[in-house]
């Protein structure tokens, strides 16, 4: 336990430096192409817009006394982030075919997410434990906690993985580069990935035999998670799009956000804890790869 803990510190403090020394570079970098206060007042248009958006399924949230219905309003958080992005450049720039993929990818990949989480949260009468553990754990009013530590913070969230998204929209990413190809290619193995792994899991739930068993089949016989897997591909495909875009590396901000959160944050280690002690858990673990699908050891 405590070297889990130590392990996650030192992957926030690289995170956190990471993120700090790229908003400088950026700074910087938008001061030369002087679009510094374009793009800052574009990302507070998109952020405030998420921020509203969240908020009103916040409000939805407390009457149906379901502080989990935030897993269904996180991929429509994306579709709107991108939808504001693409709007604000129109205004100012001729957009091209390409910026309308990118936002077509971001709604394909939001409405299934949407649609997944949905299905299950409609599906089930109690809360995600997740959130009940959470209450439980924090102080002072649940409110104001739910609110602030969670809502506005997938919020934020949202926008900054989006980055990739707004940059190939307000830098005008008309290019249709050989990193666009690319891109698109690893964005579709990616969807495909990920839908084929929720596709097989929702399968095994839903069989009464597999009741309490681990899922060991199909793509889970290769990585313990690869939805995560796919999902993360998914962004770095929209990223490697973005890197065509100058200054190339701005858009790199989204997929490495994603890929910590999933890794060291909300995706792994908490589905993981809730497996521990059940029987398979540990020798299933033994044996396949956490995130990257891989021949398991035997």
């Amino acid at each position: 336990m405590t070297y889990s803990i130590i392990r996650h510190s030192v992957a926030g403090v690289l995170f956190t430096g990471i993120i700090l020394a790229y908003a400088c570079v950026a700074i910087v970098t938008l001061i030369d192409f002087d679009k510094l206060s374009f793009v800052l007042s574009s990302l507070a248009v998109c952020l405030l817009v998420a921020i509203i958006f969240i908020s009103l399924v916040f409000v939805l949230a407390r009457k149906l006394k379901r502080y989990d219905i935030i897993d269904i309003a996180w991929g429509p958080t994306f579709i709107i982030v991108s939808v504001t992005s693409y709007i604000i450049a129109y205004d100012n720039i001729s957009l091209s075919s390409l910026c309308l993929l990118v936002l077509g990818m971001v709604f394909v990949w939001g409405s299934l997410l949407a649609w997944h989480f949905g299905k299950r949260k409609i599906g089930s009468k109690n809360e995600d434990p997740r959130y009940v553990e959470l209450r439980k754990n924090w102080k002072g009013r649940e409110a104001v906690n739910m609110y602030f530590r969670v809502y506005i913070v997938q919020a934020i969230l949202a926008t900054i993985i989006c980055i990739p998204v707004i940059h190939i929209n307000l830098f005008d990413g008309s290019q249709w580069t050989v990193l666009a190809y690319i891109g698109i290619a690893v964005w579709l193995s990616g969807i495909i990935c990920e839908s084929i792994a929720d596709k097989q899991l929702k399968e095994h739930l839903s069989s009464q035999k597999n009741r309490g068993k681990i899922m060991q089949s199909g793509l889970w016989q290769y990585s313990r998670h690869p939805n995560y897997f796919g999902e993360i591909v998914q962004w770095w495909g929209i990223g490697i799009i973005a890197a065509g875009v100058a200054p190339w590396w701005v858009g790199l901000v989204g997929p490495l956000t994603i890929t910590y959160l999933i890794l060291f944050v909300s995706g792994i280690p908490p589905t993981e804890k809730r497996f521990e002690g059940r029987f398979g858990w540990r020798s299933y673990r033994e044996k396949t790869s956490a995130l990257v699908p891989w021949p398991p050891k035997y």
